[in-house]
């Protein structure tokens, strides 16, 4: 019998990492007890009904098909620790917004909880802690010294590092077939009793064992190198524009390079989601802190190029609806970051309506995953460190000027302009030529993800402008 066949696993965070990681344990490994745990309790009873707290395809199944046999979800932290004998730490690890590295490092204040936590609810026996939260380089070094400096005589600890390398809207598919597992510890035992774990049904060649530092530091590598290939398309894409060049062939003809490859060589409005730049900004505080100033500013340029990217968006709508956009109504199809998923953290079309919105253009977004609540939320939260911008008083602009439809040609009633910000599916399928009779005219669409079929919209009417190409 393997030691992960007598495992009581707890995951300390119910949020997008820990709730479908554990979900998935739960349904391969039917004989290991699962506990997820949150201080939250809103959420904690969002994941134990029929309406999750995020939106994954194939999640619900998941978590219906184990919860209650081995899955379990519960604000009762102390108890789960006690009785687990494996603990995964899944925890947000925002950006500072204060004091030194404000901006670029990593807050790692709910991290140092959960091991203090752990450390005081463990009274007996071996634990094995496992950093499931994207990390810097070298914070296994903290957790185990608090473990160490707090833990109760006779309790003992290994620390595991093992990164997510999950993308949102394919969570639950990346999770069963994923192209790699990464385990990184210094107790052989430790680590192999993990391996055990996603032994079970990931193949033993894609799970990749190292020591602690390359797994912590191999994550923020990881993002950084898929954000880099965003930014360069993006910035190919101005050029393409300035040329009368098509970035989709341009990107289509280096994506046969072997060399290169075809993934992550799509132009859009800009990358968002909760890692990419969290992770490249967090990369680059790492640098500056070793005395590295030139790789930090060449990691940095990765994110100013996707700020750049959304700003250059927002300039061209602008541009295009006779320089000013100031009570106009303008549809904005997607608020999410990606398509499959209800997550808008750094969505692109969180900065895109900010600035349009500071143009005092009339918003009327669509999202079929994300609610008035949310986008609300997500505006306001960019608005208040520079509230002069908006008049001074940015929620009063918020209501006034921010309002929901229930459906893209809804949206479009009666809009000057369409902006699509995110690649739902169904915008592909919609009936453009009501869309178009609905608008105003001249009816101008603005593709921030080069979804649609462009010739086709200009043969309705539309006035059609693209990411990197010309209609």
């Amino acid at each position: 019998m393997s030691a992960a066949e007598k495992l009581s696993i707890c995951c300390i965070g119910a949020g997008y990492v820990g709730g479908p990681t554990m979900a998935m344990i739960a349904k391969q490994c039917p004989d290991i007890r699962v506990t997820v745990v949150d201080i939250n309790q809103a959420r904690i009873d969002a994941w134990n009904s029929d309406k999750l707290p995020i939106y994954e395809p194939g999640l619900q199944e998941v978590v219906e098909e184990a919860r209650g046999r081995n899955l379990f979800f519960s604000t009762n932290v102390a108890e789960s620790i006690r009785d687990a004998q494996m603990i995964f730490i899944s925890v947000n690890t925002p950006t500072k917004t204060y004091g030194i590295g404000a901006g670029r490092a990593a807050n790692l204040e709910f991290v140092e909880r959960c091991a203090r936590m752990i450390a005081e609810h463990s009274d007996s026996g071996h634990k094995i802690i496992v950093e499931k939260s994207t990390l810097p380089v070298r914070t296994a070094e903290a957790v185990k010294r608090i473990l160490a400096s707090s833990a109760r005589p006779g309790v003992s600890f290994d620390v595991l590092s093992n990164p997510e390398f999950l993308a949102e809207g394919t969570a639950v598919e990346d999770l069963l077939a994923p192209d790699r597992v990464l385990i990184g510890g210094e107790s052989r035992d430790a680590v192999q009793t993990l391996v055990d774990v996603y032994g079970r049904w990931v193949p033993r060649a894609q799970i990749l064992t190292t020591n602690l530092w390359s797994s912590e530091l191999s994550k923020l590598t990881a993002n950084a190198f898929l954000a880099q290939r965003v930014s360069s398309i993006n910035a190919i894409s101005a050029l393409c524009e300035a040329t009368e060049a098509d970035v989709d062939e341009v990107a289509s003809a280096i994506g046969t390079d072997s060399r290169i490859g075809p993934k992550f060589l799509k132009a859009s409005v800009g990358f968002g989601g909760s890692c990419f730049q969290k992770d490249i900004l967090n990369l680059v505080y790492l640098c500056e802190h070793f005395g590295l100033p030139e790789v930090a500013a060449y990691w940095e340029q990765v994110v100013q190029m996707n700020d750049y990217q959304k700003q250059r968006f927002t300039r061209r709508i602008v541009k295009t609806m006779f320089n000013t956009v100031s009570n106009k109504r303008i549809a904005v199809w997607g608020f999410a970051f990606k398509k499959d998923t209800n997550d808008t953290r750094e969505s692109a079309a969180i900065y895109v309506c900010r600035d349009l919105l500071e143009e005092r253009a009339q918003l009327t977004i669509y999202d079929p995953k994300v609610g008035l609540e949310q986008i609300k939320s997500e505006l306001a939260y960019v608005m208040q460190n520079d509230p002069s911008r908006y008049g001074g008083d940015f929620e009063k602009l918020i209501d006034e000027n921010v309002t929901v439809a229930d459906s893209a040609l809804a949206a479009a009633e009666g809009a000057h302009g369409v902006a699509l910000l995110t690649e739902w599916d169904e915008f592909k399928e919609l009936d453009y030529k009501k869309v178009y009779d609905a608008m105003q005219k001249p009816a101008f669409l603005f593709d921030g993800r080069n979804l649609l079929q462009h010739s086709n919209l200009t043969e309705l009417g539309f006035e059609v402008h693209a990411i990197g190409k010309l209609c």
